[in-house]
C-alpha cells in the first residue's frame, strides 16, 4: 500500500504558487476525514479565485463576504462554478501583459506575487483549523472504537479474565454500571509527542539555558564571596542524608507488600467456596489485610522516619513509597475479590488467582490499577531509559539551585524581621517564581521522566500518566489531567465505589469524600516529612480547591478561564512555598528546649522573633 505524502502540495493560484502543509493523512475535497490508511483520499484547494483581474474588488469581497465563510463552503462553492473559475483565471494571466508590446510588467508581477502570498497566508489559518479539528475528532473516535476491541489479549474489562476462563464474564456486574473500569491502550506520553515539535522543544531548551545561568550565577557569587569555586552541594547532601536507612526501609515495605497481600488473598480465594461460613472466612482475612495496611504499611514507615530523624528528601522517598504500596495492595485485592465471588456464585471449578509474576509486575508497573496483563511494547530502548533518568537527576540539581539562589536568601533572616501582613504579602509574591519552577520540575521529573523510564524498562505500553492539564479552563479538568495515575485510583476506588455503595446517590458527597481523602493524605505526607503540622495545603486543597471545582466547572471554555486558572495556580504555589519555608526556617532558628505536642502543631513562624 503506498505511503501518504509527507506534505500536501496545494495549488492556490493560477500562477503556479503552491502551499506546502504538513499532512498526516489524505483528505477529500470537502475536508472530511475518512481513513488515515486509505491512499485514495486527497485534498485540493480551489484555484479559481479572481485574485488578479480586480484585486481591490476581490479584497473587499473577501473581507466582507468570505471572512466568516468556512473552508468547506469555499471548497464547495469552487466546485459548483468551475466554468466561472476558468473565465476568471484567463483575464488574470492577460492582465500581466502590457497591451503595447505583450511583455510582462516586472513591477506588476512582483506586486501580484506579494498579493498572492498575503492571500495564501490569509487562507492558511482557515485550512489548518479545519483540518486540525477534523483530525482530532477522527483520532478521538478511532481510539474510542479500538478501545472496545480486544487489543492483543489485553484486559479490557474491570476484572481481568485469566487465559482460558469463560465463567468470569459477569464480574463487571459488581462494578457500578455502566462503568467498566480503566481501559489500558498502548500510547505515548503527551510530552514525548510535543517535544518532537521544534517550537515546543525550544521551551525545553529555554529551561536548560536557565539552569546553566543558575549554575553560573552560583559559581560567580561563590567565587566573589569566598575567593574560590565552591562545589560542595551541602543542601543536596543534607536533604538525602541517611540514605542506607531509606534503602533497608524500602526493602522491608516491598517484601511485606509482595508477600502478605498475595498470601492472604490466595488463602481466602482457595478456601472461600469450601468454607461452611464464607462470611466469617471473608471477615477474618479482610481484618488481617486491614491490620497489615494500617499497622505494617501505615505506622511502620512513619515510625522509622521519626525515630531515625531522617532529613526531608529521604522522608519523602519513604512516605511516598509507603502510600504507593498501600494503594497498590488495595487495588490488587479490590480487582480480584469480585472475580472470586463471581466464580463461587457460578460454581466454577477454577479459582481465578493471579500468578506471582503478574502481581510482581504490577508492583513495579507505573499504574495503580491492577490488571492481569497490560499492553506491551516490543522492545526496550535503553538509550531512552538513560535519558529519562538523566533528566530526573538534572531536575534534582535544578531544584537545588532554585532553593540555593531564590529561596534560601529569602527565608534565612526570618528571625530578624517581625511577622506582619507586609512581610507575609512580600514573601508570597517573592515565592511565586520559585514555586512555579518547582511545580514544573516536579511534574516533569516524576510524572514524565521517572514513570516513562520504568514504563520503558517494563515495556509498559500505556504511557498516559497525565493529560494536557496546562490547557485546563476549570479546576475540575485540572484535577483530572494533572496526575492521571492517582486520579484513576481515586476515581475507581473512592468515587465510583462510594456511588456503588450508595446506589449512585450523593454524587456531591462522593466528590467531597475524594477531596477529603486526597487532602488528608497530602497533608499527612507534608507533616511527616517536614516534622511539623501546618495545614496550609489542606486549607487550600479542601476549601479553595473544592470551591473552585464546583464554581469553575467544565462549562467554562473561554481562554480567560485558562488565564484565571494559571493565575490562581501561580498564587497558590507561592502561598505554599512561602508558608512552609517560613515555618521550616523558624523552627531551625527558634528551637524549643522541651517541646510538647502542641508545639508541633502551633505555628512557630508567628512568634519566632520572641524566642531566644
Amino acid at each position: 500500500m503506498p505511503q501518504p505524502p509527507k506534505y500536501l502540495r496545494l495549488q492556490v493560484t493560477a500562477l503556479g504558487d503552491f502551499l506546502h502543509v504538513p499532512c498526516p493523512c489524505h483528505l477529500y475535497t470537502d475536508v472530511s476525514l475518512r481513513s488515515v490508511f486509505s491512499p485514495d483520499l486527497y485534498i485540493q484547494l480551489p484555484v479559481g479565485y479572481n485574485h488578479l483581474a480586480d484585486p481591490q474588488t476581490y479584497h473587499n469581497k473577501t473581507m466582507v463576504g468570505e471572512e466568516k465563510m468556512s473552508l468547506r463552503n469555499r471548497l464547495s462553492k469552487s466546485r459548483e462554478n468551475p466554468e466561472e473559475d476558468e473565465d476568471q483565471r484567463n483575464p488574470a494571466k492577460e492582465s500581466l501583459e502590457t497591451p503595447s508590446n505583450g511583455r510582462i510588467d516586472i513591477k506588476q508581477l512582483i506586486a501580484k506575487k506579494i498579493q498572492l502570498t498575503a492571500e495564501a497566508e490569509e487562507l492558511k489559518p482557515f485550512f489548518m483549523k479545519e483540518v486540525g479539528s477534523h483530525f482530532d475528532d477522527f483520532v478521538t473516535n478511532l481510539i474510542e472504537k479500538s478501545a472496545s476491541l480486544d487489543n492483543g489479549g489485553c484486559a479490557l474489562t474491570t476484572f481481568s479474565v485469566l487465559e482460558g476462563e469463560k465463567n468470569n464474564h459477569r464480574a463487571k456486574d459488581l462494578r457500578a454500571p455502566p462503568e467498566q473500569g480503566k481501559i489500558f491502550i498502548a500510547r505515548r506520553s503527551l510530552l514525548d509527542e510535543l517535544l518532537e515539535v521544534d517550537h515546543i522543544r525550544t521551551i525545553y531548551h529555554m529551561f536548560i539555558a536557565l539552569l546553566i545561568l543558575f549554575i553560573l550565577s552560583t559559581l560567580v557569587v561563590d567565587y566573589i564571596d569566598e575567593g574560590r569555586l565552591v562545589l560542595e552541594f551541602s543542601l543536596l547532601s543534607y536533604a538525602f542524608g541517611k540514605f542506607p536507612t531509606v534503602v533497608w526501609t524500602w526493602w522491608i515495605m516491598f517484601l511485606s507488600t509482595f508477600s502478605v497481600p498475595y498470601f492472604l488473598f490466595q488463602r481466602w480465594a482457595t478456601g472461600y467456596s469450601r468454607s461452611s461460613h464464607p462470611l466469617i472466612h471473608s471477615f477474618f482475612h479482610g481484618f488481617l489485610f486491614m491490620v497489615f495496611q494500617i499497622g505494617v504499611l501505615g505506622f511502620g514507615p512513619t515510625y522509622v522516619v521519626l525515630a531515625y530523624t531522617l532529613p526531608p528528601a529521604s522522608r519523602f522517598i519513604v512516605i511516598f513509597e509507603q502510600i504507593r504500596f498501600v494503594m497498590k495492595a488495595h487495588s490488587f485485592v479490590r480487582e480480584n475479590v469480585p472475580r472470586v465471588l463471581n466464580s463461587a456464585k457460578e460454581k466454577s471449578s477454577t479459582v481465578p488467582i493471579p500468578t506471582v509474576n503478574q502481581y510482581l509486575y504490577f508492583l513495579f508497573a507505573p499504574t495503580l490499577i491492577y490488571r492481569d496483563s497490560y499492553p506491551r511494547t516490543p522492545t526496550v530502548r535503553w538509550g531512552y531509559v538513560a535519558m529519562q533518568f538523566a533528566q530526573v537527576f538534572g531536575c534534582f540539581f535544578y531544584v537545588y539551585y532554585i532553593f540555593e539562589r531564590l529561596c534560601a536568601p529569602l527565608f534565612r533572616n526570618i528571625k530578624q524581621e517581625p511577622f506582619s501582613a507586609r512581610v507575609l504579602v512580600l514573601c508570597v509574591f517573592n515565592s511565586i517564581l520559585p514555586g512555579v519552577l518547582i511545580l514544573f520540575l516536579t511534574f516533569f521529573a516524576f510524572l514524565h521522566c521517572w514513570l516513562n523510564a520504568f514504563a520503558e524498562m517494563l515495556r509498559f505500553g500505556d504511557r498516559m500518566f497525565y493529560k494536557d492539564w496546562w490547557n485546563s479552563t476549570s479546576y475540575s479538568n485540572y484535577y483530572r489531567t494533572w496526575n492521571v495515575v492517582v486520579h484513576d485510583w481515586l476515581y475507581y476506588y473512592a468515587y465510583k465505589d462510594f456511588l456503588w455503595f450508595f446506589s449512585k446517590r450523593f454524587k456531591s458527597a462522593a466528590m467531597l469524600a475524594v477531596f477529603a481523602v486526597s487532602a488528608v493524605v497530602h497533608e499527612y505526607a507534608l507533616a511527616v516529612c517536614l516534622s511539623f503540622f501546618y495545614p496550609v495545603l489542606f486549607v487550600l486543597f479542601m476549601f479553595f480547591g473544592m470551591a473552585f471545582n464546583f464554581i469553575v466547572n467544565d462549562s467554562r471554555k473561554k481562554p480567560i478561564w485558562n488565564v484565571l486558572m494559571w493565575t490562581s495556580l501561580f498564587l497558590g504555589n507561592g502561598v505554599i512555598l512561602c508558608f512552609y519555608s517560613q515555618e521550616w526556617y523558624a523552627r531551625q532558628h527558634c528551637p524549643l528546649k522541651n517541646p510538647t505536642f502542641l508545639d508541633y502543631v502551633r505555628p512557630r513562624s508567628w512568634t519566632c522573633r520572641y524566642v531566644f
